[in-house]
């Protein structure tokens, strides 16, 4: 009796800190300062677009996006925090968010990549390479300030002492390797050097996702928190 009482109760302490775990994060994502906070009504994990996003999301049945027209415009408020000489590229449709490249007006060189999250509204730094491997604005660059939060995105050091392995040809080539496994008959259909990685768009005949390759690894990260491809933002 004793030993099924002293079970009883670990499982109710789990439970309950798994709902308080639930909450917290929630209410984070649902603070004020959060970029798009409270606009729509689907909720995933990480507010739909965490490292986990699109696993697990919620939705009422009449649950609709926010127009192309509003998620630009958050967009583009959201990019700012990058500096004054950035512009956006590629701003693309999925199922589950909206996705855009921040680039250097000056060089043209990829910066970063952002997400607005298609139902929320949500603006964030993009999950996975944006965060892990950029080495200007992500943790390797020492510099991720809160930027998934609502806070600055701010410049790091300009690179690694570490030379790059892999330039985008060669990237390229592992990216075509990987998906003649991952994806039989896909191929990779255009791509962007970003500091410290590469982004490629790939599929079979048209887009259907997107995966990155680390320029000095050369590891494969396949952007599983998109959803289905849906087209260009005109």
């Amino acid at each position: 009796m004793k030993k099924t009482s002293n079970q009883l109760l670990i499982g109710a302490g789990l439970l309950l800190f798994g709902l308080l775990g639930s909450v917290l994060a929630q209410s984070m994502m649902d603070q004020p300062g959060s970029a798009g906070a409270g606009q729509g009504n689907g909720q995933g994990m990480m507010g739909g677009n965490g490292m986990g996003g699109g696993m697990m999301s919620l939705y009422a049945p009449s649950s609709r996006p926010i127009s192309q027209d509003e998620a630009r415009r958050r967009a583009q408020g959201f990019v700012g925090r990058y500096g004054s000489q950035v512009k956006t590229r590629d701003f693309m449709v999925f199922a589950e968010n909206y996705y855009v490249q921040v680039l250097d007006t000056t060089t043209g060189a990829g910066l970063a990549e952002v997400l607005v999250d298609r139902y929320t509204g949500i603006v964030q730094p993009e999950p996975g390479p944006d965060m892990l491997w950029n080495t200007r604005f992500g943790m390797q660059g020492g510099q991720f300030d809160n930027g998934m939060m609502g806070g600055s995105v701010s410049q790091g050091r300009s690179g690694p002492s570490t030379p790059v392995r892999y330039m985008k040809v060669a990237a390229q080539k592992l990216a075509n390797t990987f998906l003649a496994g991952y994806l039989p008959g896909g191929k990779v259909i255009e791509g962007m050097p970003f500091p410290g990685y590469y982004t490629f768009d790939y599929g079979r005949k048209t887009i259907e996702g997107m995966l990155s390759v680390n320029a000095f690894t050369g590891e494969v990260w396949v952007h599983g928190w998109h959803g289905a491809y849906l087209g260009e933002v005109k």
